[in-house]
């Protein structure tokens, strides 16, 4: 039986975007379930959601006050009643079909090559395809009960939790996959907001994410004896490959001189 889906998105003031993003969240998967939290908003994101849930099905979850985005994270997922979960921002824009294929399917396929999909956008201010950023994206699909172990940790991380999550997958050894997600527009903060607030918010961000670093040196360990581990295999299949090829060519010069 093939694996259900659960969207997440979780919004706080984003009024020019949501309403689109819902629809085509519902449009292109008609199927799956759609959860959008409301972390607080204190702009019309409430009200356009519950107009929008008079005509389109999907869990509508308001929170009375702003938690940040690793609780309304978390939220989502509490709530959250199928087997993968599709984590996808609130102010995106020209959202293609193709995105969610690109998502979901490695996770879904019965033969799944993924145990988590992260989906750069191709237009934003910061280009996530370069590391470290491409790992920061919020357009992620993965199982829920990987990400279950971990909610109470993520919950007061606010913008540390995409951090936090890539480093528990990667020490665990889980299979990680990067796709661009062409066409998919994210705005900069500079576009959202005033240059002075942006600037705040880029520096608070960063702090936190720095922050989760610091705080799990154990993953990063794990991580990288997992790294050592995965080449140390590499390494020792090469060298039974040529120690193969080897005796091979000395038991052709063994039977020619023979």
């Amino acid at each position: 039986m093939k694996k259900k889906v659960s969207i997440i998105i979780c919004a706080f003031n984003e009024e020019k975007t949501i309403e689109n993003v819902v629809r085509k969240c519902r449009e292109y998967n008609p199927q799956s379930e759609i959860i959008v939290v409301d972390d607080g908003s204190g702009d019309k994101t409430e009200e356009i959601l519950k107009n929008l849930n008079k005509e389109i099905a999907f869990k509508n979850i308001c929170l009375p006050e702003n938690k940040g985005k690793s609780n309304a994270m978390v939220v989502g997922v509490e709530n959250a009643q199928n087997e993968v979960i599709l984590f996808f921002d609130a102010d995106v824009s020209d959202i293609k079909e193709k995105h969610f294929t690109q998502l979901l399917n490695p996770v879904l396929d019965e033969n799944a090559e993924a145990d988590m999909v992260l989906g750069t956008p191709s237009e934003t201010l910061i280009d996530y395809r370069i590391h470290p950023f491409k790992s920061l994206t919020g357009e992620r699909a993965l199982l829920k009960k990987d990400i279950e172990p971990i909610l109470e940790n993520i919950r007061d991380i606010r913008f540390g939790v995409e951090t936090y999550i890539n480093l528990y997958f990667q020490a665990h050894g889980k299979r990680i996959k990067y796709t661009l997600l062409d066409g998919l527009t994210h705005p900069n903060k500079y576009s959202k907001t005033s240059p002075t607030k942006a600037t705040k918010e880029f520096i608070s961000e960063g702090q936190e994410i720095a922050i989760t670093l610091l705080k799990n040196y154990d993953l990063i360990t794990k991580r990288i004896n997992n790294s050592f581990d995965k080449h140390s295999e590499k390494i020792k299949d090469s060298i039974k490959k040529v120690q193969g090829e080897l005796n091979d060519k000395i038991q052709t010069l063994l039977r020619n001189n023979g």
